[in-house]
């Protein structure tokens, strides 16, 4: 057995000597460490990737209080938590794909192997109302988020614009009926519209105030790289060509017939952003900077889209 799994005979163990949900985060925390595991969807650590697989698991909340983690749990609830920690140490599956749940934007959504677990800095900007760029009354009728996934994105700027209708689009059929499950979660179907489109496809004539795109942008050196954690989310939403941009020039290109005058778009490429300069030496790309972490995203007007493309 490879010593970064964890056996049968330890998990039994744990089944018949651990009673307390504090026990048992202690136990998968330190199996976490022991085991090497790849810490990126969510957590940083072991401890809060502890927390995060055993308390949702329980239907307990994150923030519950102190005193309840030293409850006893009853052995069919030990035998759960045991086949989760298997699963996230031996097959090294996300815990947001264990749980089925992932937090966006302080939202919860609903989240499996269809999409990619919600980690874009595109939250801050949305919890920010995109200040700075649209303080003098820009309006935001109509936005479309490229790309959703999860709908995660979709949802949040539905929540941050209450005004707005928000197109959401993406190639994945699979995907979309994940969007659709967390749009109607969130009681935005009179608002939030999930659209098969490959890119712009699917939308055509029409122009938005706002288009967020949070396409596939790892390039192949990088996914070749990919931890083993990341295989478990779909490729298609991931991968794009050798330098991760080929869905970004798409973007790029037809991006201004789908911005209304004042029309802002904003992507995120991530490390591909290394590519952008030398791919569009003239382009003048604004780079966002966050406070609470995450690179690439950047920002054109419809008027730069149209005098550089």
């Amino acid at each position: 057995m490879n010593e970064a799994q964890i056996t049968p005979e330890i998990l039994n163990e744990a089944i018949n000597e651990l009673e307390t949900i504090n026990d048992w985060l202690r136990f998968s925390a330190s199996q976490f460490s022991q085991a090497g595991l790849f810490f990126g969807h969510g957590t940083d650590n072991a401890w809060d990737e502890a927390v995060s697989l055993i308390l949702p698991s329980l239907h307990l909340p994150i923030d519950m209080p102190r005193d309840v983690i030293s409850s006893k749990l009853i052995t069919s609830e030990k035998q759960q938590l045991a086949a989760l920690i298997e699963a996230r140490i031996n097959h090294r599956t996300p815990v947001p794909y264990l749980t089925n749940q992932a937090w966006f934007a302080s939202l919860p959504f609903y989240v499996d192997e269809r999409v990619l677990v919600p980690r874009s800095p595109f939250a801050e900007l949305i919890n920010n109302r995109f200040s700075t760029w649209l303080e003098d009354g820009k309006p935001t009728n109509r936005i479309l988020d490229m790309c959703t996934g999860s709908g995660c994105i979709a949802i949040a700027l539905a929540k941050a614009f209450p005004s707005a209708q928000v197109d959401a689009v993406d190639i994945s059929y699979e995907a979309l009926e994940v969007a659709d499950f967390n749009i109607h979660e969130h009681m935005e179907s009179d608002r939030v519209f999930p659209i098969q489109s490959d890119v712009f496809s699917g939308v055509p004539g029409q122009k938005y105030d706002l288009i967020i795109a949070n396409p596939p942008y790892v390039d192949a050196e990088d996914m070749a790289d990919l931890p083993d954690e990341f295989h478990h989310e779909p490729e298609l939403g991931l991968a794009s060509g050798d330098d991760g941009l080929d869905v970004t020039r798409t973007i790029l290109a037809e991006a201004a017939e789908h911005l209304t005058d004042n029309g802002l778009l904003f992507v995120e490429v991530g490390n591909s952003m290394v590519h952008m300069e030398a791919i569009y030496p003239n382009m003048p790309f604004t780079w966002l900077e966050f406070e609470n972490g995450g690179i690439g995203v950047f920002v054109l007007t419809k008027e730069e889209l149209v005098a550089h493309i």
